[in-house]
């Protein structure tokens, strides 16, 4: 289908075409919910630790006799039940990463595209470079109405990332970094041309080096 194609001042630049196959199916919510959690269990930190009852500070010493004391009978100060001891079946160090196979991660990502221009809350920019300073970035995006955007170049100007830095809410990815998450987690979508094209080589299986616009 034809989209048409603006500028950040809101002006039209022509028309662009989006596949059907990419931006026109029926939006997998389950699917997407998979590739969230995927996501998410990636970025755990798994550093979470508790130290077991071979790990703890403490005498290696009998507290005190087998029998005759009229106490429960004891090991080792360093059991979970004294107040120094170690914890059962505590968190230890790990990784929370576990692998989704690709086919299930494209359709999330082709999902998530097609959700947001089912929900007429994707635009497609003409580019996002040169940009002028935070401030005035900021009233051009109030101006569009964007509260929460997230903008997909296929290689993000260095002036342009600086200028979105600090305004709230904006976010801007190279092609190679969309995912399914941050499309889903902000309310706009603005894809540039170039990285609609990038969206493109990379969906239909291009290289890395060809979806980047770097030397093979």
């Amino acid at each position: 289908m034809q989209i048409d194609i603006i500028t950040l001042e809101n002006a039209a630049a022509g028309s662009a075409e989006l596949p059907d196959d990419i931006f026109k199916i029926e939006p997998r919510k389950d699917i997407m919910a998979r590739v969230v959690h995927w996501q998410l269990s990636k970025r755990r930190g798994g550093n979470h630790k508790a130290k077991g009852m071979a790990e703890v500070s403490g005498t290696t010493k009998k507290p005190y006799k087998q029998k005759g004391t009229g106490n429960a009978r004891q090991g080792s100060l360093r059991s979970p039940q004294f107040r120094t001891g170690g914890v059962v079946h505590g968190p230890v160090v790990r990784s929370h990463e576990y692998s989704l196979n690709k086919k299930v991660r494209r359709l999330g990502l082709i999902s998530a595209l097609s959700q947001k221009l089912a929900e007429n809350k994707l635009v497609v920019l003409d580019a996002a470079t040169h940009a002028p300073k935070t401030a005035e970035l900021a009233k051009k995006i109030k101006a569009l109405g964007w509260t929460s955007a997230l903008i997909i170049d296929g290689a993000v100007d260095d002036g342009f990332m600086r200028a979105c830095r600090n305004i709230h809410k904006l976010d801007v990815l190279p092609t190679v970094g969309a995912n399914v998450y941050d499309i889903l987690n902000h309310d706009m979508l603005a894809i540039t041309t170039a990285g609609l094209e990038g969206l493109k080589a990379r969906i239909n299986g291009a290289p890395a080096a060809a979806v980047t616009g770097e030397a093979a």
